[in-house]
């Protein structure tokens, strides 16, 4: 049996659902996504939980990039141009993440979560390592050295990537960009 302190189950609670939403934008498959993410937790539970706290982080989401580009060469996945395959009851992860601060307002609703869905089908249609180089930079709030080292690539690509990344987003997105 796998022991963990009460710091790492918050650690993992905090990123369990980010995890899950990159996972499955990358793969467009909600259980191969839940798949992903608990086999890099069990991983991560069993090899690293003795590891120093300031380490976890960086190391949960370089296991994670890694098992997506796994799953990527066992499935022979070059570029997805998939759309979103999920429910339609599914609750988006990017609107789950919005700031609750501000009043709700009905009529904004629908506007939102069109420039959502634009959005998660915008992110799908990104190569992989796009993909992975957004997420972490701006779902996860890494800086360039932290997500280069967790991609294992040069600074330099992340920027890179990011500013392709960015182009093309404004492309797909078009009214929706912000």
């Amino acid at each position: 049996m796998i022991q963990v302190t009460h710091e790492f189950e918050l650690f993992l609670a905090d990123v369990e659902l980010r995890a899950f939403r990159m996972a499955e934008v990358a793969t467009s498959n909600r259980e191969e996504a839940l798949d992903i993410v608990q086999d890099v937790m069990l991983k991560m539970a069993s090899s690293y939980a003795g590891k120093a706290e300031n380490e976890w982080r960086p190391l949960f989401f370089r296991m994670l990039q890694n098992r997506i580009t796994d799953w990527y060469r066992r499935n022979g996945v070059r570029h997805m141009e998939s759309l979103d395959k999920t429910g339609e009851n599914d609750v988006s992860m990017i609107e789950q993440l919005a700031d609750s601060s501000q009043q709700f307002q009905p009529s904004h609703s629908v506007e939102r979560y069109q420039a959502m869905e634009s959005l998660e089908r915008a992110m799908r249609r990104l190569p992989l390592r796009q993909q992975q180089v957004v997420m972490l930079r701006l779902w996860e709030g890494m800086d360039v050295a932290s997500a280069a080292r967790t991609l294992a690539i040069g600074e330099g690509s992340v920027k890179t990537h990011m500013s392709r990344a960015l182009q093309t987003l404004r492309q797909y997105l078009g009214e929706h960009w912000p």
